[in-house]
Order: structure tokens, then sequence, then C-alpha cells
């Protein structure tokens, strides 16, 4: 991305309220017009000054910061200093330029970056087209003690422009609450800005965004001893979430829970567990809409039992919903585990199709096993309910030791990331943060730039 660009990018926090805007100054023939954009629910306001005497003024529009095939909006006189584009698209950022004369030569106004405030008219399965791939800003918000307890640095905007610079679409945010909370479950006021501010760096990169409840220091049991008091807190605190954030677009969405389970029990769940984790889905989508705005028709993720996929198509019910085609379900992908994640050992370290020892290889989950496991996703809520399905975990560790470059590692999450994409899967990328072996992190945390730029491009060019 250019440098210029990312400045502009940087200003903005879109739907962080309202109305959104942003400034751009060009000089020329010894004028500087400053254009200003402000985007509002029902229009984008354009707004300018000169320092001097302009003539022959214009207004140009586009879709994307390259003023070349940008498209002319109007044409004024002299005197005017605003503009109200009517015609732009709940949503969509644009990019304004005013075009002026001073004597007989033309100049510009640099770029002013917007959108207009809004939902758009489309379902979460038509949403979901255009957020592949995506990337999980994991071990930060939702590490227990601090959002630097586990190692990480801040989160920060020069990182969000860095993730979409490498391709990624969409960034996912794990988040603690409970911890920030007092004993009636009100959500303190400064941990509420801060997840806001670090949801205003994704939007202002221009990445959708993902923020839901994460483990959270396990409250969330699906059991029936736990369900009364587990839904309340879920319902205490997405009220206060989705109020937040009512104003948003949906460039936003919310996911209600994460990898629900009795905590040390990866077993096929009881009637009593998925009924609960079940009931934990609803009461996060009711909680939602009561709030009003944009939440009545916001896109929400909700999880299959652990997100595991056998569980999720065993046991999982749509939740009711006042809005229609506004749900995606979220299952998470880590076949096979002594391969993806057993950082205990180095034995199983080969992978799939291209593996030349047996020994170093389990004998499932390879390359058949993935795509049976996105073909059943994408028969039963894909073509079957018209659901959007997030993938919103999945990678596999490096291993340095056995495999230093990279190899397996690549053709993994190279070979699962196009078996969901393909499959209209919103694939997302597990970052931990972390980049040394048996880790998953791909960029410097501190500073954005790549560490395993191979493993970037090839996730990238994957979902392509």
């Amino acid at each position: 991305m250019n440098s210029w660009v990312s400045m502009i990018l940087s200003v903005l926090a879109l739907c962080a309220s309202a109305a959104v805007h942003a400034q751009g100054c060009g000089s020329g023939g010894g004028v500087t017009v400053c254009l200003t954009a402000t985007g509002s629910a029902n229009n984008v306001q354009l707004s300018w000054t000169a320092s001097g005497n302009i003539s022959n003024v214009q207004v140009y529009r586009d879709t994307n910061s390259d003023p070349n095939g940008r498209s002319r909006i109007a044409v004024l006189n002299a005197s005017a200093r605003g503009y109200t584009d009517s015609g732009a698209v709940s949503g969509t950022p644009y990019w304004y330029w005013v075009k002026f004369n001073v004597g007989n030569s033309s100049y510009n106004s640099n770029a002013a970056a917007t959108a207009r405030a809004g939902m758009r008219n489309v379902t979460s399965l038509q949403l979901s087209a255009n957020m592949s791939p995506g990337w999980n800003v994991g071990n930060s918000l939702e590490a227990i003690g601090g959002e630097t307890a586990w190692g990480n640095p801040l989160v920060t905007q020069a990182l969000m422009n860095s993730i979409k610079s490498a391709g990624f679409k969409s960034v996912r945010i794990p988040v603690s609450w409970k911890q920030y909370a007092d004993a009636n479950d009100n959500i303190s006021a400064s941990w509420m800005a801060r997840v806001t501010e670090v949801v205003n760096y994704a939007r202002s990169a221009g990445l959708y965004a993902v923020i839901n409840i994460h483990w959270d220091g396990g409250w969330m049991q699906p059991t029936y001893a736990q369900q009364a008091t587990a839904n309340a807190r879920i319902t205490k605190f997405w009220t206060q979430i989705a109020n937040n954030f009512k104003t948003y677009d949906d460039y936003l969405l919310f996911a209600g829970t994460n990898e629900v389970m009795v905590d040390g029990d990866y077993g096929t769940p009881t009637v009593e567990y998925y009924t609960v984790q079940n009931s934990f889905n609803q009461t996060f989508v009711n909680a939602v809409r009561a709030t009003g705005g944009y939440n009545a028709s916001r896109h929400l993720v909700v999880q299959g039992f652990n997100t595991n996929i056998d569980h999720t198509l065993s046991f999982f019910n749509v939740p009711s919903d006042s809005a229609t085609k506004k749900l995606m379900v979220e299952v998470h992908y880590y076949d096979p585990f002594n391969f993806t994640l057993n950082g205990d050992n180095d034995t199983i370290w080969q992978w799939g199709r291209i593996a030349t020892n047996a020994g170093n290889t389990e004998t499932w989950a390879n390359e058949a096993y993935v795509d049976n496991q996105m073909n059943r996703m994408k028969t039963r809520f894909i073509d079957g309910l018209g659901l959007g399905v997030l993938m919103g975990e999945y990678g596999a560790i490096l291993r340095t030791a056995v495999d230093s470059s990279q190899r397996y590692r690549t053709y993994w999450d190279e070979y699962v990331t196009r078996a969901a994409f393909t499959r209209g899967i919103v694939p997302v990328y597990w970052d931990n943060g972390y980049t040394s072996d048996h880790q998953m992190g791909l960029f410097n945390r501190s500073t954005g730039a790549q560490v395993h730029s191979e493993v970037i491009g090839t996730i990238v060019n994957a979902a392509k």
C-alpha cells in the first residue's frame, strides 16, 4: 500500500459514530483547497475551503484511492464550497476529490475518504464472499491479565495496515470481557474504549472486523447447572457491546462465543451439553437484536459445539432470528492435531500426498478428508440453508528442527485455505503472535513486518 494511502486510511475510523469523515488538502497555482468528506446514514456531505480564487470546480468520486478511473459526479460554480452526494451506497468506502482551476491550469485537492453509514442489503452468505482470507489477532485482547499479559505488544494501527497490505480482507479480534467487568457484569468504560479503538484500527485499514466473547476465564460452561447464570451474563455483556457499536456499519460483525465445551471434555457432547450451548447462541442473537439501530440487521456469527465440524453438523440448531439471512455459522479446523498443534514432539511433521516418510505422517486427515469436511459444511449450511460459514480458526505450527523450509506447514495451509475458499467458506488464519519454533505467528506484532512471508503469500493466493 502506498504510504499516502495509508495516511488517509489511518485517519478514518469508519462508522465509529453516525458520521465519519476525513480531509484532504491539495495546492496549485498558489491556492490550497482542503476537502472534507463526512458520511452519515443519509448521504455523504462534502465541503471545502480555498485560500484564493478558483474556477471550474468539479467533484470526482471513486471506490479506491487511485485517481485514475475516478468518475466526475458534479460540475459547480466557482463560489460553491459544498456538495451532497446522495448516490453513495451505504457501507461502501469512497474517495473524493475536488478539481479546480487557477487561471488556465487545473489542480486537485488530495483525496478525502469516507463512507455513508448504513447496512447494505446483502445476506451474510453474500457478505462472506468479500471476507476471504481472514486473520486472527490472537493472544491479545483475550489475554487473561491484560492485553500484553501473554507476551504480545499492544495492537496498533500499523499492524492492521500491514495485515491489509498483505492481502487479508478481514480480521477476527478475540476479546475477553469478564476480567474487565464488575460484580454486576458492567464492563469498564476504559476497556470498552480500548476494544473500540482496535475495531477502529481494523476498519480504518479497510478490513472487515469480527469481535466475540472468547474463552473469558471459562465461565461459559454448557451445563444445566450453569445455563441460567451464563445466559444472563451473555445477555448483559452483549447488550453493552452491541449498544456501544450500534451505529457501526456491516463491516463489523459480532460472534457470540468461541469454543464452547465443558472444560477438558473433548468427546461427543451429551444432550445436555449441546442443548445448553445452542441456548447460548439464541441468547446472543436475542440480546443483539434487542438493542436496535444497525444491530437489528447486523451480521451475526453463531458457533457449533466446540466449533468442531462433526459436532456442528450433528448437533447445531440455527437460532431464531428477527432478521433474514443475517447469520453465519462458525467452525474451526486443526486436523490432524499431532501435525497442526502438538508441539510436545516433532514426530508427526509431514502431511498429505507430498509426505515421504509414513512414520512422520498421520494416517488420517489428508487431502480427501479436508475436502470431505468442507463439502459437508457447504452442503448443509451454504447450499442447504443459505448461511455463510466462517472457519474462524485454522493453522499449523512452525517446526524449524525438522522442516526448516516450512514445506509441509505451507502445503497444509495452502490446501486447507483453498479447500475452504473454493466452497464459499471464509478461512481465518489463527496467528498467536509468536513467530518462533512451535508457534503460529506470521507477523511481527510490534512493527507489522512479515516474518513468514512465504506462508502469508501462500494463504492469500489460495483465497483468490
